[in-house]
């Protein structure tokens, strides 16, 4: 059986994290050190929500597909997952949040930061609708 309970708490602390950061984009005693350390704080919640979403694809593809052989990377198993359903028939917007991971993962700052930024509402939309699916239970 697979442990979904680890994806659930990076999603959960990834939404907190969004909507914490959302809310205080306007807030004036919010010093752009602060913001600076929220947007960071999302990226690193995205980039680990993101990384435990393909891996327990991976589990899900062998153990409740059926798999025998599966490829490693997050792209290949990405696609494999939308040749089985399991991505909502979003397998671009999926390649989008790698992509943006990609291109954030050691650069924290400028348009880097904002091109992951701009995909994190919706990864978090298919991220939940992806749980829903493997684990079978409604997310709220």
């Amino acid at each position: 059986m697979i442990d979904y309970s680890k994806l659930r708490a990076a999603l959960v602390n990834l939404e907190r994290q969004w909507e914490n950061l959302e809310g205080s984009r306007d807030r004036d005693e919010i010093s752009e050190l602060d913001l600076e350390a929220l947007q960071e704080s999302v990226i690193k919640r995205f980039d680990l929500a993101l990384e435990m979403s393909w891996k327990l694809l991976v589990k899900y593809l062998v153990e409740e597909v059926g798999l025998a052989d599966v490829p490693n990377g997050p792209k290949p198993i990405l696609r494999l997952a939308d040749g089985n359903n399991l991505l909502n028939g979003r397998i671009e917007a999926w390649l989008s949040y790698v992509q943006a991971r990609n291109a954030s993962s050691h650069d924290y700052s400028g348009a880097k930061a904002g091109q992951t930024l701009a995909v994190v509402s919706d990864f978090l939309g298919d991220a939940i609708w992806l749980y829903e699916k493997m684990s079978r239970q409604k997310w709220n």
